[in-house]
């Protein structure tokens, strides 16, 4: 009985406590009722209607009239590859892969012998579907008040303002506001305009984060900024003897920047320029006529002498000193036509400067350096153009430049492979594409009057302004992997382009090894400090930089090192380099693309 009323008095207190938890569970559950979800951000998508042309395609057996697959295209043209294996299935796209085209007189003209299948087409008909686009979200520009418009410069004569402005693309929606954080504080501003009073930062600048809000509901993209500015003269002196007046240099750096071009490859880096803008080599000038130079070239002057554009005659052993250099008399006589024709790329190399942002006395310098302007292609060393282009050099293009492949990578494959970007093609398709792109800026001609197509010749400087933004970005991501910093904290804009040009030269396998013993060491990251740690099979790399650094006339064109071709350790240990030189201003054979792999790049 003891036992009964034990298990009765258990029960109700069970049954009392399940009703206090449910009755919890009750007062919980309708408490996050009453709590409101968060507005869902509106999409901003619309629905367009496209029309195309739609193709019938085919496939069908020779051996008796039977279509194995009936497929739809919406491009002119047979079928490719990969649209045969979508529709017909991985046994039809094999047999009409091996298919090879039928031969009439082999199978006695009966085409039912033939083997494998044929296209054959239809008919083709307008169609049209609705398409769902995203639309443009605003976007937040940057600009300064108070400061001149002279490019790479940004002298304020006064302390500047930061300038916010705001664009709403669909006309009728407006911007409600701008915000940000700047230096670790919160701003906010009605409308779309915002303006921010500025004052002095650290030589690093100060980092901001900024965007804007829409009455559509929802905001721009975050954007962030670096943001410098630095007193210049003695105006600042702390006991006030200064005597000079006021003068600030103020520079940013953004994607959303429009006052002005920035330092070119400064937004890779991240990194500001040195008080005032970058030096001479890595400027442009105001214009052509100001990258006029006289350099007394040698090699130039050999091959002009080579292809009959001069009369050197008078000279011992014709004004050769060798079938590509010149003899010193050589060199007197051809004075003019070197000039002339060092000059007459000039306003090719300012046009691609101002379109790109590379600068235009660094490219002349370059091509100075690489081929003394003669834009053939080497024999020995498969190096062409104006810039000596190489497979590999042509490998860090296509790989670190993705906007330059996107736009070449068509012109030699399908659209559908170029799609995978360039380290997700196979080794053959790579190799197709890196050598494609060494004959592109190759402008030796055996047809044209000096052995040199001089249109293809201006074609290609834009090509290896390509690969100096190339070897921006491979640079940037090389130091950030050995470091764990970004490339401004650890090194100076006018190094890392002293970096960029070894690596260009000498190739990555040199550079990232020196940068990684000058870090070990402790040691600054600089030319100063790095190009002592190169290999000594990479040594000419300094020669080189420094070379191109400056503005000298008479420099000796010499072939690209490239002695770490894929890895980090050398492949292979060069004895000394012949200097190289072009035959008769045509290559006699064509260039063989080197093996292109990803995995040797940082």
């Amino acid at each position: 009985m003891k036992s009964l009323r034990r298990w009765l008095s258990f029960a109700v207190l069970l049954t009392f406590i399940l009703g206090s938890m449910g009755v919890a569970g009750q007062g919980s559950l309708s408490v996050r009722a009453e709590t409101e979800p968060a507005p869902e951000t509106p999409i901003r998508k619309t629905t367009l209607t496209v029309n195309y042309t739609a193709h019938e395609w085919w496939l069908v057996r020779w051996s008796d009239n039977d279509i194995a697959c009936r497929l739809v295209v919406e491009h002119e043209g047979v079928p490719i590859s990969g649209e045969v294996l979508t529709f017909c299935g991985k046994t039809v796209h094999t047999t009409w892969l091996k298919t090879t085209p039928c031969d009439l007189n082999q199978v006695g003209g009966d085409m039912t012998q033939c083997p494998g299948m044929y296209f054959f087409e239809a008919g083709s008909w307008q169609a049209s579907r609705e398409v769902e686009v995203e639309l443009p979200l605003p976007a937040v520009w940057i600009t300064l008040d108070g400061c001149n418009e002279e490019p790479g410069q940004n002298r304020c004569l006064q302390m500047p303002t930061l300038r916010l402005t705001a664009e709403e693309p669909l006309p009728n929606e407006t911007i409600i506001s701008i915000s940000g954080v700047f230096n670790g504080e919160g701003f906010t501003c009605s409308g779309s305009t915002c303006l921010l009073p500025l004052q002095a930062t650290s030589a690093q600048g100060l980092e901001m984060e900024f965007w804007a809000e829409s009455s559509f509901g929802d905001s721009s993209e975050h954007y962030t900024a670096l943001v410098r500015v630095q007193p210049w003269g003695d105006f600042m002196d702390p006991e006030g003897m200064g005597t000079g007046p006021q003068l600030w240099f103020a520079d940013v750096i953004s994607s959303q920047w429009r006052g002005g071009a920035l330092a070119t490859c400064s937004d890779i880096w991240q990194v500001f320029p040195e008080i005032g803008g970058p030096p001479a080599w890595l400027s442009s000038p105001a214009g052509p006529e100001d990258l006029y130079s006289s350099y007394s070239l040698y090699f130039l002057a050999g091959m002009l002498i080579q292809n009959q554009q001069v009369d050197a005659s008078s000279c011992p052993n014709g004004g050769l000193a060798s079938p590509t250099v010149a003899n010193e008399c050589g060199v007197d006589v051809a004075y003019d036509a070197v000039v002339a024709w060092q000059n007459q790329f000039d306003a090719e190399i300012f046009q691609v400067s101002q379109d790109l942002g590379v600068p235009a006395q660094l490219l002349k310098n370059v091509f100075s350096r690489e081929s003394q302007f003669w834009p053939g292609i080497y024999k020995t060393y498969q190096e062409a153009g104006l810039g000596q282009l190489t497979a590999n050099g042509a490998d860090t293009m296509l790989l670190w430049n993705p906007e330059f492949y996107s736009q070449f990578c068509p012109l030699v494959l399908h659209v559908t492979r170029c799609e995978l970007g360039f380290g997700n093609l196979d080794i053959t398709e790579q190799e197709m594409l890196s050598g494609a792109l060494v004959r592109k800026v190759n402008a030796s001609c055996p047809d044209c009057p000096v052995g040199i197509d001089l249109t293809q010749a201006n074609f290609s400087v834009r090509v290896f302004a390509e690969g100096l933004l190339a070897n921006c970005e491979q640079v940037g991501r090389l130091i950030t992997n050995i470091t764990r910093y970004q490339p401004r904290q650890v090194s100076s804009y006018v190094d890392l382009w002293q970096f960029t040009l070894a690596n260009y030269n000498a190739g990555p396998g040199c550079l990232s090894e020196a940068i990684r013993e000058a870090w070990k060491a402790a040691e600054p990251l600089d030319w100063e400090h790095v190009a002592p740690r190169l290999d000594p099979a990479c040594r000419k790399a300094v020669d080189y930089v420094n070379d191109i650094s400056q503005v000298l006339g008479g420099i000796t064109p010499t072939p690209t090192s490239w002695v770490y071709t894929r890895t980090p350790s050398p492949t292979n240990t060069p004895g000394p380099s012949p200097t190289p030189g072009p035959t008769q201003g045509y290559p006699v054979d064509t260039p063989t693309p080197a093996s292109s792999t990803t995995p040797g790049y940082p």
